[in-house]
Order: structure tokens, then C-alpha cells, then sequence
């Protein structure tokens, strides 16, 4: 948990703030203004009713005093006038500014890479994406705009009531620092509690969002009664964060309450007795001070509850920041944007690690001639997926090279590299969307027409057409509404109908059923028909017919050539795979 401040006000982030206010500037100090003249309409009212009081009743001066009545109601008019451009354009601002930060939080987010995923919670994303930016949004709605609005509201007020009577405003004045004091130690108690229910609010989002994706895996092991027990826990530690806030509104307010209501007893006791005494202390002017006394603790109150929402926003805004300022996007300095490419892909001494000073490849050597089709196999963890990754660039190689026809990967621009570039996972996910959508992805340049012709030329038109609404067929959630093999069979499509000159098979195979597989080899066939292709595969039988076969254990290249080749390689290692995959021996 990030260290906390206990500043009033953090300058630093607000000043990044600014930059998201830049646009709507006009509205900002549109605001500002509101917030002054209300102030100013607000400590007229009780100082027209001194007037009203002294210089009218008191002498029965009823044209007077009708007079100042209707001044005192003109000026409760444009107070609630001035409340109501301040309330809504406050809101206003704070809706439009986190509109553009959420925007671009996100923009951040989806450009970060793979690397940044593996250690970060996806329930904490979202939690920062959506409550976090949320609370944002209160820093001008209701925390900082009313804030400023009281103070100057408290300035004018001590102001009037100095120029009225010293005396009175003396007894004020002697009560303030007792509520100064406690509003202090509140706002430090409260900056600490509200960065604890952010942790807990976070810790919540997270650990609900992971255990609804993995439901599958709750039931099949019947985990049930430890994931509630475990959200109890969660759950109790989110309670327990939110009930030290309100332990400190308990204090609180009833202190402020208190030194209020002392207060005005004595004013009313000074006060009073300066006036039976025939003093220089009017009637009117003890009722000035009474309410305007309330104007000035009232605020108070109000600040140290605006604040909270402050210090709630600032925090929130804090998380999100470090986020922004969260260096782990893939840098994207390459101008290459070929329309075309041949395929040729070479992989030149390529060095990786996931985690510093755990090295994955070790300086990996390879060309992919065009057109050709490199099946790569190999035990759990020898690399082969990594290898993807870094061809798509979804992590960078710490060095070597990778080049696509001569042309670094680093030197495209990443969008041109991954629109020649289609890989097909394993793990097919599917948005809860039509059929269609999840096969174009929104891509407006790709029509019906090409995706019923792309889907018949790798045969799952007819299963598609077979479905209720055919192609506007409602997948839900993950795709659940298909079988494994249908879902595999929809992102082959997926990336055919991009038409890319490389195509990449990772483990696309091993998850379907025997009927299924003859399917979906079927459609590969056609998939890498005239494209550069790899291929990740366990199942050994999925790869006997491809253009060469590259063999890798603990992060090295150790055979390669034809499947009939490398079955002659004695006590090789494709030979053991074989023997452990089909229980028998090689013929020798």
C-alpha cells in the first residue's frame, strides 16, 4: 500500500489533473466564479437581516423594512441561482473529465504488454478503471469546488463579523481553534482509513472477478465452501476498513456539534447582557452573529466531509496515475508498413527471459522460408510459445533479432506487423457478441459476403448457417454457447478472412476430440495453403507433414528435418516424444 501524505491538498496530482481540465477551461473557472458570487450572496442575506432588525423593526419602520425584505429575498433568489450553475456545472466538469481519463486509461491499459498482465490482477484494472475514476469525478462535484465555495464563504464571514463587533467575533474566535484542531486530526485519520477501503475495495473486485471467470474450476473440485469462506474473510477485512471511517465521523461531528452549540450560548449570554446593560450590542447584531457564527462552523463541518470525498478522489486518482505513468508498453518507434510481405522469417541468436536472470531461449537461430510450414514440438516449457510471443512482439527479446524478409520486427509499425501476422491460441476466447463480430472483430473494410466465402473455402460454413440466426448467432460469454472445436474452428476463420502472410498454430489442435480434428485438419490444409506457417504442437501427429520440423528442449533448437528424418535419429529427442506418445518403439 502506497505511503500516505496526509497533505491537505496534493498539488502534484492535481496538477496533472489539469491537463484533462484544459479542454473545458471556460467551464472551470465558469465554476470558480459561481462558487465566489455564492459565497458572496450567502453572507449578504444574515447581514440585510441586521439592518432589517436595528434600523426598521426595532423603530417600526414598516416601508424600511418591507423594503429590506424584498433585498433579503432578491439575494436568496440569486443564491439559489448561483447554487444551481454551481451544483450542475461543478458535475458537469467532473463527468467530462473523467470521461477523457477513463478514455485514456484505457488506451494505456490495452497497449500495455503480456508481461504487465502476468503480474497484475485483472480485478484491479477494473477497479481502477471503473470506482477509482468514479471517485475522480467527486474532486469537482463535490469535493474540491465545495470546498473552495465554504472557505471563501468562512473569509467573508469572519470579515462582516470584525467590521460588526470585535468582542463578539473574539468569543467566535476563541471556540475555532478546538473545531481547526479536530478537523486536523480528522482529515489525517480519514487519508489513512480511505487508502485502506481502496485496498480492500480492490482486494474485493479482484478476487470476485477471478473466482466468476474460473467457475468451472470452482465446481469441478468443489471448492464452493473454500472460496466462501475465503470471500467472508475478504469481505470482513472490507467491512472492517469502511467501519474505521465511520468511527472517526462519530467523533467528529458530534465535537463540532458541541463547540457550535457552546458557541452560540455565548453569544447569547454576552450578548444579552451587553443589551440589558444598554451597550453598544444591538439585537440585530446578536442575531448576525448567531447565524453568521453557524455560517462559519457549519462549513467546517461540511469541509471535513467534503474532504473525505476529496481525499477519496485523490487517492483514486493517484492509483490511476501510477497506471498512466506505468512504463510497459511495447514501444511502437517502427515506420515499416509494407502492403504486402513474401513470409521469410529468420529468428538470429535470440536471447528471453520472462523474469530478470531466469533466461527462457538461449540464443535461438532459425529461418522460415515463404511459403513454408515449420511445426515446432517439444516438451511443457521448452519454449515454444515464446516464440510466438516475441514474433508478434507481445514481449521483447532482451537481444538477437527477429526479421520478417530482411526487416526487423521493431522497425514495423506494430499494427502493419500484426495484421500480416495471425495467430490461432488454444485457449480461443470469444466476446459475448454475434458470430460475426467475433470473426471480423468490428473491422468495417470486411463484409457478409467475404465471411460466408472465407467460411465455405475452410468448411464451417454449413455449421455455421446451421446455428439459430446463423452468422447474428449470439455467442455469450467466452463463446460457451459452442463445443471446444467450434470455438477453434471460429478463430481459424477469424484469421483467415485477415488474409496474413504468416500464420501461427499454437497447440490449436490439442484440446478437440478425434471427429473434430479431421475438421479442423481440414481447415489448416486450406489455412496454409501458399502462407508462411508455424505450428506448436504436442500431438505429434498433427505435424507429420509439415515442411520441416523443429525440435526444442529447455529453450535450444536440438533436431530439426522431416518427421521420416528425425525418426532416424537414434535415441533422439523427437524419437522419445514418438515412443512416449504412441507407446511403441521406432522400427528400426
Amino acid at each position: 500500500m502506497a505511503k500516505v501524505s496526509g497533505k491537505i491538498f496534493d498539488f502534484r496530482l492535481f496538477s496533472k489533473l489539469m491537463i484533462f481540465i484544459k479542454p473545458f477551461k471556460r467551464t472551470y473557472y465558469f465554476v470558480l466564479l459561481t462558487a465566489i458570487l455564492l459565497s458572496i450572496f450567502s453572507t449578504i442575506t444574515p447581514y440585510l437581516l441586521k439592518v432589517t432588525v436595528d434600523d426598521y423593526i426595532r423603530l417600526k419602520n414598516y416601508e424600511g423594512m418591507l423594503l429590506f425584505i424584498g433585498l433579503m429575498l432578491l439575494a436568496l433568489i440569486l443564491e439559489v441561482v448561483f447554487q444551481f450553475l454551481f451544483v450542475f456545472y461543478a458535475n458537469w466538469l467532473g463527468q467530462k473529465v473523467i470521461k477523457n481519463l477513463r478514455v485514456k486509461l484505457f488506451e494505456k491499459i490495452i497497449f500495455f504488454n503480456m508481461s504487465y498482465f502476468d503480474q497484475t490482477a485483472v480485478g484491479r484494472l477494473v477497479t481502477r478503471a471503473v470506482s477509482d475514476i468514479e471517485t475522480v469525478a467527486s474532486i469537482f462535484s463535490q469535493g474540491l469546488f465545495m470546498i473552495i465555495a465554504d472557505l471563501l464563504k468562512m473569509v467573508l464571514v469572519m470579515v462582516v463579523m470584525i467590521y460588526v463587533d470585535w468582542r463578539l467575533t473574539l468569543i467566535v474566535f476563541s471556540i475555532l481553534p478546538i473545531i481547526l484542531y479536530a478537523t486536523r486530526l480528522f482529515q489525517k485519520s480519514m487519508k489513512k482509513a480511505f487508502e485502506e477501503v481502496r485496498l480492500q475495495v480492490a482486494n474485493l473486485n479482484s478476487f470476485v472477478q477471478e473466482r466468476l471467470s474460473g467457475i468451472k474450476i470452482v465446481q469441478i473440485f468443489y471448492r464452493e465452501k473454500i472460496e466462501y469462506d475465503q470471500f467472508v474473510s475478504i469481505n470482513e477485512k472490507h467491512k472492517k476498513a469502511w467501519l474505521k471511517t465511520v468511527w472517526f465521523n462519530s467523533i467528529f461531528f458530534p465535537v463540532a456539534e458541541i463547540s457550535s452549540s457552546v458557541t452560540i450560548g455565548l453569544l447569547v449570554w454576552y450578548g444579552g447582557f451587553n443589551l440589558i446593560s444598554e451597550g453598544s450590542i444591538s439585537l440585530g447584531t446578536i442575531f448576525l452573529f448567531i447565524q453568521m457564527s453557524q455560517m462559519l462552523f457549519r462549513p467546517l463541518r461540511q469541509i471535513a466531509d467534503k474532504f473525505n470525498t476529496l481525499q477519496m478522489g485523490m487517492v483514486g486518482a493517484d492509483r490511476i496515475f501510477k497506471i498512466l505513468e506505468t512504463k510497459s508498453n511495447i514501444e511502437n518507434y517502427g515506420t515499416k508498413n509494407p502492403g504486402s510481405l513474401k513470409g521469410n522469417i529468420t529468428f538470429n541468436k535470440l536471447h528471453f527471459s520472462y523474469i530478470q536472470g531466469e533466461e527462457v531461449l538461449h540464443g535461438i537461430s532459425l529461418d522460415i522460408k515463404s511459403g513454408e510450414t515449420v511445426a515446432i514440438v517439444g516438451a511443457t516449457g521448452a519454449g515454444k510459445s515464446t516464440i510466438v510471443n516475441l514474433l508478434s512482439r507481445f514481449y521483447e527479446y532482451e537481444s538477437g533479432d527477429i526479421t520478417i524478409d530482411s526487416i526487423s520486427i521493431k522497425d514495423f509499425e506494430l499494427s502493419a506487423l500484426r495484421k500480416h501476422v495471425a495467430v490461432v491460441l488454444q485457449d480461443v476466447f470469444l466476446f459475448a457478441d454475434s458470430l460475426f463480430n467475433n470473426i471480423t472483430l468490428f473491422d468495417s473494410e470486411i463484409n457478409r459476403e467475404d465471411v460466408a466465402k472465407a467460411a465455405k473455402k475452410i468448411g464451417v460454413h454449413e455449421f455455421i448457417k446451421s446455428l439459430p440466426g446463423g452468422y447474428e448467432y449470439n455467442i455469450k460469454e467466452r463463446g460457451v454457447m459452442l463445443s471446444a472445436g467450434q470455438r477453434q474452428l471460429i478463430a481459424f476463420l477469424r484469421a483467415y478472412i485477415t488474409q496474413p502472410a504468416i500464420l501461427v498454430l499454437d497447440e490449436a489442435t490439442s484440446s478437440v476430440d478425434s471427429y473434430t480434428e479431421d475438421i479442423i485438419q481440414k481447415a489448416i490444409d486450406t489455412l496454409t495453403q501458399g502462407k508462411t506457417s508455424i505450428i506448436i504442437a504436442h500431438r505429434l501427429a498433427t505435424v507429420k507433414n509439415a515442411d520441416r520440423i523443429i525440435v526444442m528442449d529447455e529453450g535450444k533448437i536440438v533436431e530439426h528435418g522431416t518427421h521420416k528424418e528425425l525418426l532416424k535419429v537414434i535415441n533422439g529427442f523427437y524419437v522419445k516424444l514418438h515412443e512416449v506418445q504412441f507407446a511403441e518403439p521406432i522400427p528400426s
